[in-house]
């Protein structure tokens, strides 16, 4: 307590020699040292417990659910130092009530909209049985283990579905860009999907994927939209050529030095499902690179 007293009126002084600096600098005069009246320590101690406590009303009632008309209650509470054997089991039974309005009122809903954005799919008292089960360690006619596996299998299901409805369009649209890209001249179509054209042949060396190369590039969707490009930012790039999407993996390791090609990219080889900035997901994409150097 000493040290938080000496600390205390080290501080409260440098307030005050603060403040007689900022006079004198002002006034250009020599001011005298502010004197600053203080507290005994158990005057100084009740006053900073009970200044603690301002808020704490509100966050017993917000966050804790605390009905204001049983704060005696609180207080006899706050005045017992140990917990008896009832107290524990009351403990333990105020949490269940807690979590259970946590349950019903944000997990489910949450579970729920990312399931469906619109319609809400669970079956709520079922759901609650399961998790108390869980907690419980009742019915376990499958492992834990098992639980997991079946229900990250459905939540993925739920995800491929929502997307699909959603996206659906963007993967169609591409598919039928690149069956009818195929077709015209001097493309070419590997056995993963990946198509290119040829604009420049290079003649220097073949990167590994887990080579450092230095590229420009730009990249549109297949309706024009420019989302990406190295040539406006006038600064070509560097990366690992195993540390960007599939197609470019694919291209990169195919590409001479010096070479400049064209790339049309299926949504399974860029970012699937996942939208990326200005890419929406399931986008094909289309990119010019222009493989400048492997980086040693």
């Amino acid at each position: 307590m000493k040290k938080i007293v000496l600390f205390s009126l080290c501080a409260l002084l440098a307030l005050g020699t603060s403040a007689a600096s900022k006079k004198k600098a002002s006034k250009k005069v020599k001011a005298p040292v502010e004197v600053v009246d203080t507290v005994s320590v158990d005057t100084f101690s009740y006053l900073f417990g009970k200044a603690n406590t301002n808020g704490l009303t509100n966050y017993l009632v917000q966050r804790m659910g605390v009905d204001t008309s049983y704060l005696e209650d609180f207080v006899k509470g706050f005045q017992q130092t140990e917990l008896t054997e009832a107290d524990k089991k009351e403990k333990a039974r105020l949490a269940g009530i807690e979590i259970r309005s946590q349950v019903e009122n944000q997990v489910i809903a949450q579970a729920n909209k990312q399931i469906n954005d619109s319609v809400d799919i669970l079956n709520k008292a079922l759901f609650i049985q399961g998790f108390q089960d869980g907690i419980t360690q009742s019915n376990m006619t499958i492992s834990m283990d098992s639980v997991q596996t079946v229900v990250r299998k459905q939540m993925d299901y739920y995800h491929k579905v929502n997307m699909e409805k959603k996206y659906g369009a963007n993967r169609i649209a591409g598919e039928e860009f690149l069956k009818k890209n195929a077709k015209a001249d001097s493309i070419q179509t590997t056995a993963s999907g990946l198509q290119y054209k040829i604009l420049t042949k290079g003649t220097g060396e073949i990167p590994q994927a887990t080579d450092k190369v230095k590229v420009h590039y730009e990249g549109h969707l297949i309706d024009g939209t420019e989302f990406d490009s190295s040539y406006k930012r006038d600064k070509p790039t560097t990366f690992p050529a195993n540390q960007v999407i599939k197609g470019w993996t694919e291209a990169l390791t195919m590409m001479p030095v010096g070479s400049k090609w064209m790339l049309y990219i299926p949504q399974e080889l860029a970012y699937g499902d996942r939208e990326q900035q200005k890419i929406p997901p399931f986008s094909t994409l289309i990119f010019t690179v222009e493989l400048l150097e492997i980086v040693k």
